[in-house]
């Protein structure tokens, strides 16, 4: 199946942001190993130059802000983050020259923390206990109180997030798999990408039946996801796009991370750990069914930024 995949960034292609996209999809052959028929596979965004899926959407909505005129460099660029999107605004920013304030829980990992401090971010803390939810409501004061000091692109209610992924994810997904997908399987926080890429599909490949995934409690250790029911829902999000939807155990996703890593050699995060459990779990219906299939699901992120989570030393 020929696509024209585009590329986000427009320019010279020995620019760093010019790297953002066209990420390798990985068959997870071992883990699907018990799944007669069905092969799933992982779209492995952590290839991007941030390390993460939020590379996509940070950089659509920064160069749409330099197309308006409302992103300058007298103004910070202001925004909510559970850490990935964060720090995709912030390499973006150094590499661009950009100032990046950044409204944080202060659970994030301490790896989060680093690289944002790396890049030279600022950042203001919030309540753990608040999550995502605190974050944004403490950057809408902060906005609220000098919006012409700020750019604040608003990732929760953007649909430059969900169009990133419209526009190039999901036409990846479909040129990588040559039309075979049949299952489109993510979880979602802003839910940027898994608006996006259903959207393409329902045009493109409306054969593709594409489930969404969450927390299975509003109090949950996966970070950057939301359990909707709970949470500030995202403006973006649309629960009629979904087929089904699949809730997740944070310890069970701590253990396909772990799995993941010794049975396949990939280090993902704890959202990409989620991911392939629902992944597994769509799998597991269909050989139920008798039926086969090919499933892809999002490594969201890399391992790297959880290293130092306690999980790592559980029994397998």
């Amino acid at each position: 199946m020929a696509l024209a995949v585009p590329r986000l960034y427009p320019y010279a292609d020995t620019s760093l942001l010019a790297h953002i996209g066209n990420t390798p999809l990985l068959h997870l052959k071992k883990l699907s190993a018990d799944l007669p028929g069905v092969e799933i596979h992982g779209k492995a965004e952590y290839f991007n130059p941030g390390g993460s899926v939020k590379d996509r959407p940070a950089l659509n909505m920064i160069l749409e802000g330099e197309r308006t005129g409302k992103l300058n460099h007298e103004r910070v660029l202001l925004d909510a983050t559970s850490g990935n999107t964060g720090i995709a605004y912030a390499m973006i920013g150094a590499a661009r020259g950009y100032r990046i304030k950044l409204c944080l829980p202060s659970n994030a990992s301490p790896e989060r923390k680093r690289i944002l401090k790396a890049y030279g971010a600022e950042i203001v803390f919030t309540d753990p206990a608040q999550g995502s939810d605190g974050a944004i409501r403490k950057c809408h004061q902060i906005y609220e109180a000098d919006p012409d000091r700020y750019f604040y692109p608003d990732q929760y209610g953007n649909p430059l997030n969900w169009k990133a992924h419209f526009e190039s994810t999901g036409l990846e997904i479909l040129e990588q798999t040559d039309g075979r997908l049949t299952h489109f399987v993510a979880g979602m926080g802003t839910s940027g990408t898994f608006m996006g890429v259903t959207r393409r599909m329902r045009r493109d490949a409306p054969w593709v039946r594409c489930l969404s995934m969450q927390p299975s409690t509003g109090f949950h250790g996966l970070e950057g996801l939301k359990h909707m029911a709970t949470a500030i829902v995202p403006a973006i999000y649309d629960p009629a796009l979904a087929d089904g939807n699949l809730e997740i155990d944070t310890e069970d996703a701590h253990a396909m991370v772990r799995r993941c890593a010794r049975e396949e050699g990939v280090l993902v995060g704890i959202s990409g750990g989620a991911n392939v459990v629902a992944a597994r779990k769509v799998g597991k219906r269909l050989v139920d069914r008798g039926e086969s299939g090919l499933i892809v699901t999002v490594l969201c992120d890399g391992a790297d930024k959880y290293l130092s989570e306690e999980f790592w030393n559980d029994p397998d």
